[in-house]
């Protein structure tokens, strides 16, 4: 399994960040099955094309396919730093999880459906798609359905970071039983607010194209395009902020050795 080779390689850990689970739970594994089943529904085609132009737009799918891929891949990898740095298992956690698993399943479809569509016309072509019969037809018969795709967008990407939210702040309020030390806890703080960022992201999208209408769609997509700026903005504020935390936490940490060591 890929969790198993990434726990066993380390890959995701932070040195600063205990692991408190290094076993696979049994949600983990629903997770993966679920996950697993997601990225199957993305496939370009279930059949092997059988004449070239069949395979040309098969494969003329692969941009929708790989971005589609790249974000149900980086969701699930969120959650196994999740579980691996806070070991949780509890009602609430897997109720948390629970619902994840159902939005990610419920928006496999319109998240194909939208980059499929974008890729299409960001590489010239008229958001056009071949039916099975042949046709080809519209895959948007008007301006007003785009807006309706980009709601649908928006409140699938909040309700997936809301999660990671509450997950966090769960273990936020968890954080004496699991003995999160001071770098454990601004950690976990900075977690909640990236999801919550994102979240604020998804709901300024769907705010524009629930009051401006359809013809705010397309400003309402590119609102996406400011998660790169904020992240680095919020890393970069955060960084500076953990750095000095972490020479304080290492100064106190180190402060009774060496009062120990030092002669009577």
């Amino acid at each position: 399994m890929i969790r198993q080779k990434l726990i066993d390689k380390n890959i995701g850990r932070n040195t600063s960040f205990r692991w408190r689970s290094e076993e696979i739970s049994r949600i983990e594994g629903l997770s993966d099955a679920v996950f697993g089943f997601a990225i199957t529904l993305l496939v370009v085609s279930l059949e092997v094309p059988k004449t070239f132009n069949e395979l040309v737009s098969a494969m003329s799918g692969f941009g929708a396919f790989a971005i589609s891929f790249a974000l149900l891949f980086l969701v699930w990898y969120n959650q196994h730093k999740f579980f691996r740095r806070y070991g949780l298992q509890d009602t609430i956690t897997i109720i948390l999880t629970a619902v994840l698993l159902f939005v990610v399943l419920f928006y496999v479809y319109p998240l194909k459906f939208l980059f499929t569509f974008l890729v299409s016309r960001f590489t010239g072509g008229h958001g056009e798609v071949r039916l099975p019969n042949g046709n080809i037809e519209s895959m948007l018969d008007n301006d007003g359905q785009m807006g309706s795709l980009m709601l649908i967008f928006g409140v699938g990407y909040l309700a997936i970071f809301l999660v990671f939210v509450l997950l966090h702040i769960h273990a936020y309020r968890k954080r004496e039983q699991l003995e999160l030390n001071t770098l454990e806890t601004f950690d976990t703080i900075s977690s909640i607010q990236e999801a919550g960022l994102n979240c604020l992201i998804a709901i300024v999208s769907i705010s524009l194209v629930w009051f401006g209408g359809a013809r705010m769609a397309g400003l309402a997509g590119l609102a996406y395009m400011l998660t790169g700026v904020i992240m680095a903005i919020h890393g970069f504020i955060n960084g500076a902020r953990r750095k000095k935390i972490e020479e304080r936490f290492v100064s106190q940490v180190s402060q009774p050795i060496g009062a120990a060591e030092l002669p009577g």
